[in-house]
């Protein structure tokens, strides 16, 4: 049921792969696909497979394509969104991050929140810097793996002080909450990776073949974690299409 190139991406199984592919042609069922094969010709262990992609909607999708055609070889295959894989590892190891295991993840309304009371604390009114408009600047900074300290030394107006500032406060708030927001589990994992080599060599060598949908979107931090994941066996199969690029 595949067409020609799509079959070709299915098939090939030595070394990295790049898939160029438009809206509607399929990317989701050739990714399927290809991890159906891998398993059912042998080639990989369900638990040697990797799948990530970006929403919870398009994990699942994956999910139940997988498992109608290998069944319950499935359940053994990491897939997922990136923020619940770096979730998975940090619970496994956040030891070697000075985590604790228990840590909290702040969703949205916590972190707006945890702005909100930011920008009372330092007399900073919402017309002059909405909390949203702040947490969209430090998601923005943080997706550059840009620090409190950078943001400040390349400030250009008196706002961008005030949301250096706030993001300063943001990062204390969070460490003392012991908690993480969403892009801080993409980051804690990339230092995850870095300072840990036994723990990066242990994943890297597990997943065989590291498959990304969706891939013209992924932030640096994603692209750093998709590279260690895949430096042992250099199997990584990236979907995408650059004309969709946010």
């Amino acid at each position: 049921s595949l067409n020609p190139p799509q079959k070709e991406a299915v098939l090939y199984t030595s070394g990295p792969l790049l898939i160029l592919a438009g809206a509607g042609s399929g990317k989701t069922r050739v990714i399927a696909y290809r991890i159906a094969y891998l398993v059912s010709s042998g080639v990989a262990a369900p638990g040697e497979v990797l799948a990530v992609t970006f929403t919870n909607k398009a994990a699942e999708e994956m999910r139940e394509r997988v498992a109608g055609l290998v069944g319950a070889a499935s359940s053994g295959m990491w897939i997922s969104t990136f923020h619940a894989l770096c979730a998975r590892l940090l619970r496994r190891e956040a030891a070697h991050v000075g985590l604790s295991r228990d840590f909290v993840i702040y969703d949205s309304s916590d972190q707006l929140a945890a702005v909100k009371q930011i920008l009372r604390d330092q007399q900073v009114d919402d017309s002059f810097l909405a909390p949203r408009a702040a947490l969209s600047r430090i998601s923005h900074a943080k997706n550059r793996m840009e620090s409190p300290a950078a943001m400040l030394a390349r400030r250009s107006s008196y706002r961008d002080d005030v949301v250096a500032r706030v993001y300063e406060e943001y990062v204390k708030t969070l460490a003392s909450s012991g908690a993480l927001d969403f892009d801080d589990l993409l980051l804690k994992t990339v230092e995850l990776f870095e300072r840990a080599e036994s723990v990066r060599n242990q994943y890297s060598r597990r997943f065989r073949f590291v498959m990304v949908d969706e891939y013209q979107d992924t932030n640096r931090p994603q692209y750093l974690l998709m590279r260690r994941l895949a430096a042992h066996h250099r199997n990584l199969t990236v979907v995408g299409d650059p004309d969709q690029s946010i």
